[in-house]
């Protein structure tokens, strides 16, 4: 199968709202990534949200009053956002991919998001297609969030975690010299933190940081006796909060967010 097939086969048989909004890892994924929003979201903005899923961020943004567009590669997800918006104002959706947002012109959005082409994008050629398209329909000045996955993260939840041969988990990861490997057949790709840094050093972006948006939740969530309070998730994601741009807590988080602006 193709990219597009494999990511299309994956998502067509999960309930990805399920694990924004009931698992304390998505929640946690969810609360840090809107704080981050809302820090560079000024009143009358206009927001792209490319992958947007079922619309989990798109449409609350909507609601917020923000004028929305949602850009979904998978048919039944973009089905699921467009019920849900129906009745949202400031919101709309399209069927496209990361790699081609040609439907919208150079500079047209004051905030750009890109929450999940990263996780499955293998190739160099078409991860630095996926950022430079971002960028182009940004406005100078504008700010670029962009989500990835920690390949470091992915050896405790995908292999340890799970008791998975840990060698063949480090051989299927990284290469000899521990450089990170991408291959479709992963589904999801992960990142050393540097090495995605370093993928805008040549684009006219400039780093404003880099946040660890779930810390180790998801590893915790999956033991048969987790349990968290709403006060005791309350006190965590106001400490993640907190500590989330620590380089020293980047490696153990799932997932991550890179922010940056556009030069003008």
């Amino acid at each position: 199968m193709d990219r597009t097939e494999i990511i299309k086969s994956f998502y067509e048989s999960i309930d990805e709202d399920k694990r924004l909004e009931i698992k304390r890892q998505g929640q946690l994924e969810h609360f840090v990534t809107m704080n981050y929003i809302h820090k560079f979201a000024k009143e009358g903005d206009r927001i792209l949200e490319i992958g947007a899923g079922t619309g989990r961020y798109s449409i609350a943004l909507a609601k917020e009053g923000f004028h929305v567009s949602a850009i979904e590669l998978v048919e039944k997800n973009l089905q699921e956002l467009k019920e849900k918006s129906k009745r949202v104002a400031n919101v709309e959706a399209f069927q496209g991919d990361a790699l081609d947002l040609g439907r919208f012109g150079d500079d047209s959005f004051d905030i750009t998001l890109s929450f999940g082409p990263m996780y499955h994008l293998y190739d160099s050629k078409d991860q630095h297609k996926a950022l430079d398209e971002a960028i182009r329909v940004t406005k100078p000045g504008g700010v670029i969030l962009v989500a990835f996955l920690s390949a470091h993260a992915i050896i405790c939840t995908n292999y340890l975690y799970d008791f998975l041969p840990t060698t063949a988990g480090i051989k299927e990861n990284f290469n000899k010299d521990y450089k990170v490997r991408h291959f479709k057949e992963q589904l999801f790709t992960g990142f050393d933190v540097c090495e995605f840094e370093e993928l805008f050093e040549s684009k006219p972006v400039d780093h404003i940081t880099t946040v660890a948006v779930d810390n180790v939740l998801e590893i915790a969530e999956a033991r048969p006796d987790f349990s968290m309070t709403d006060e005791d998730f309350r006190a965590f994601a106001d400490y993640q909060m907190h500590i989330c741009e620590k380089r020293e807590m980047l490696g153990s988080s799932s997932h991550l967010l890179y922010v940056g602006r556009k030069r003008n």
